[in-house]
């Protein structure tokens, strides 16, 4: 299959998208990153943020906005946003308590992101849900018949919707993402490269427990995989050396 490009999720870099996004964009460019994801926009409409990409030859592998967006009236303005941007991945980066305390409330939140892939659809766009670690936490204790929140949401949704799996936070609910990417081909069509370490919490990509060759193996196997997304939220450097530390050794693996 063709090579999978890798993008930045921009909150790993946030404090310096506050202080100069274009010259923080300019850096991402130039440390080799294709695509850039992004977790809000610093106050700049979407032509300018699409002409700084347009400028740097950088993609928008993504966004992350609250499911409020996605609702009512709020879905046109944000499908127009994102049209601009050139972006087609709407995905919710996390949920209110009362989308997901109970199983009946995630049977619910699958609907509701089922309605709302059908209502994107025509615009060519996608929603989907990036986890934490809560997604793999049994409610009150116990598993239902040994299924777990993410079973229970992506066990009944559409394949339109988008499981964007982070990696380092699946194995910090003490999960094995390779298995659900296993468990649910078809739908990782963005993944989220984070390193997760047992023993070193400012651990960066290679330096860490993540299956590195078996996730690589599974995402290529799958055609529908179209970008890789590093994020890094613990910095042993500086945010913008962190970053730029993980995708030398994504490159090293032969990424």
């Amino acid at each position: 299959m063709a090579r999978i490009p890798i993008a930045l999720q921009l909150y790993s870099i946030r404090h310096d998208c506050e202080k100069d996004l274009p010259g923080t964009l300019k850096a991402v460019a130039e440390m080799g990153y294709e695509g850039v994801d992004f977790a809000g926009y610093y106050g700049c409409d979407a032509p300018t943020i699409r002409a700084l990409l347009d400028d740097l030859g950088l993609k928008a592998a993504g966004c992350h906005t609250g499911i409020q967006t996605l609702l009512g009236d709020e879905m046109q303005k944000t499908v127009e946003f994102n049209r601009i941007l050139g972006n087609k991945y709407l995905i919710v980066p996390g949920l209110p308590e009362s989308y997901r305390d109970s199983r009946d409330a995630w049977l619910r939140t699958a609907e509701l992101f089922n309605d709302i892939a059908a209502r994107l659809k025509p615009e060519g766009m996608f929603t989907g849900y990036h986890n934490h670690y809560i997604e793999f936490t049994p409610l009150d204790g116990a598993p239902w018949n040994g299924e777990l929140p993410w079973d229970t949401f992506f066990g009944n949704t559409v394949p339109e919707v988008v499981m964007q799996i982070d990696l380092g936070n699946a194995l910090h609910g003490g999960a094995d993402p390779v298995a659900f990417l296993k468990r649910y081909p078809g739908r990782a069509r963005t993944v989220h490269l984070k390193a997760y370490s047992a023993t070193n919490d400012k651990a960066l990509i290679g330096e860490d427990d993540v299956d590195w060759p078996e996730v690589f193996r599974v995402c290529e196997a799958d055609p529908v995989t179209e970008w890789y997304i590093v994020e890094q939220e613990s910095y042993p450097y500086s945010p913008l050396e962190s970053v730029a530390r993980c995708l030398e050794a994504l490159r090293a693996m032969g990424k």
